[in-house]
């Protein structure tokens, strides 16, 4: 009770026993009067004493009844008091912990049971479990902070989880003294900013790819010029040797100078950022452009590519090239990606009518098919890009074009390839799906020798995307 409350109570009981006495001695004197004149002086003493007894009783009976009822109001207080607090604490979403200056628990709440895995009733009257033996000091070092009044807000360490692993959160630590002992509390507030950090390391990689493209794009740039004069060497001296020995040789130079130089070419193409300017675009001749960019990635892993284009020949779409270029490497890159060394890719396109399934795949949508819509139009061309790798965990499916969410080692993917070809698709008109394919099926028969696949060895996956035709 506070300093005022205390006096208000005193005050009140005071003035209201002051009256109760009044009022009964007020009462007896005139009753005396009215009904005992002429006693005698036994009978009067007998009265004297009977009016304090009665006085005395009803003092004890109203002090009684004041000091219980005001009581139960102070304890219905603290009730309420409570239930707000543990109402606040409880529904906190963040993790809240009070432990005093030796790091031993004093409260826990639920947040922090679900962030750390530790039950409240495991932890209070223990050290933290949630710091190990080794940054002990440092924790200590922080609750010696907050006695010299300085604050610690939105601090970024790692804390344990009850199965051993580390977790990263920000922590915010205040102190709170003990009104009873005087002793330091600290009052630490736990944030789990596991996915902020994740996201951070990401745009981390992104930024560190896009400065290595960067480089790429330049370096193109400088050996561009040096493999044209190249060339032009050559082919003079092509033409005054063309009937001797070294012609062969030099044909030869010509044709390894000509692939280096359209690698650079392409490349440069690749990096160069243009407008976006949809208009009618072959998609046979931009799924060569970009197999023949990719052509080092695939010979690293020794990879067999079949292009399937024939019927596609001619078929328009309406697009942007860059655009496209992007979607196209992207599919690419993750099956080449995926695909053990001498697996297969095989690279289908072909006009189909509105609704039609690809053949050797089901017709309906299935819980392996993520990201299928339904198509507008009369007509759409369909790509298909099927790999031979280990395929993809029915668990993973539903996540696979979330921003940032990657199957592969960590430093090896940024997570945004496949995010990135589902938004150019539906920027087109179109629609992109993936599939597990069926065990049973192979992209290619058994094949001996060392470096090639062998039959059965994965099951790969099946990527469809849908554009409409021009």
């Amino acid at each position: 009770m506070k300093q005022g409350s205390r006096q208000w109570f005193w005050a009140t009981l005071i003035l209201s026993c002051v009256t109760i006495v009044t009022f009964v001695f007020a009462a007896w004197e005139l009753m005396e009067k009215r009904f005992f004149r002429n006693v005698d002086y036994h009978t009067l003493h007998f009265l004297y004493i009977s009016r304090g007894v009665v006085s005395s009783l009803l003092l004890a009976a109203w002090a009684s009844w004041f000091v219980l009822r005001a009581r139960r109001q102070h304890e219905e207080a603290l009730r309420r008091s409570r239930e707000r607090y543990r109402g606040i604490l409880e529904g906190s979403p963040d993790a809240v912990v009070l432990y005093d200056d030796h790091l031993v628990v004093i409260e826990w709440n639920l947040s922090a049971e679900r962030l750390f895995g530790f039950v409240k009733e495991e932890v209070i009257g223990k050290v933290l479990p949630t710091v190990p033996e080794e940054q002990r000091g440092e924790a200590l070092e922080w609750v010696a902070k907050l006695a010299r009044q300085q604050r610690i807000l939105d601090l970024e360490t790692l804390r344990w989880h009850r199965a051993g692993g580390p977790i990263w959160v920000s922590v915010s630590l205040s102190s709170l003294r003990d009104e009873a002992s005087g002793r330091l509390h600290v009052l630490e507030v736990a944030r789990d900013i596991r996915e902020k950090i994740a996201l951070r390391d990401k745009i981390i990689e992104v930024e560190k790819l896009t400065t290595m493209g960067q480089m790429a794009a330049g370096t193109a740039h400088h050996l561009n010029t040096p493999l044209a004069s190249l060339l032009l060497r050559v082919q003079m001296m092509k033409e005054r040797l063309r009937h001797t020995d070294g012609g062969a040789d030099l044909a030869h130079l010509e044709a390894g100078i000509h692939s280096c130089q359209s690698f650079v070419q392409q490349l440069l193409r690749f990096s160069h950022r243009l407008p976006a300017q949809k208009k009618p675009e072959e998609i046979t001749q931009q799924i060569e452009s970009i197999v023949t960019f990719l052509r080092p990635t695939f010979a690293a892993k020794r990879a067999q590519m079949v292009l399937d284009l024939d019927r596609a020949r001619g078929a328009l779409v309406m697009a942007d090239r860059s655009q496209l270029e992007a979607l196209f490497s992207a599919l690419l890159v993750n099956a080449a990606d995926a695909i053990a060394e001498g697996g297969s890719i095989t690279i289908t396109a072909a006009p189909v009518a509105d609704g039609e399934p690809k053949p050797g795949l089901p017709a309906q949508d299935s819980a392996g098919i993520i990201g299928k819509e339904s198509l507008a139009g009369r007509g759409d061309l369909e790509i298909c890009i099927e790999d031979d790798g280990c395929g993809i965990s029915e668990k993973d499916l539903p996540r696979l074009f979330e921003p940032f969410f990657t199957t592969k080692a960590p430093g090896q993917g940024t997570g945004l390839g496949l995010a990135l070809a589902r938004t150019i698709a539906q920027e087109h008109g179109g629609s992109v799906a993936i599939q597990n394919r069926p065990s049973s099926r192979s992209l290619r028969p058994e094949v001996s020798g060392q470096g090639t696949a062998r039959h059965g060895a994965g099951r790969g996956v099946c990527v469809r995307l849908r554009l409409p035709l021009h």
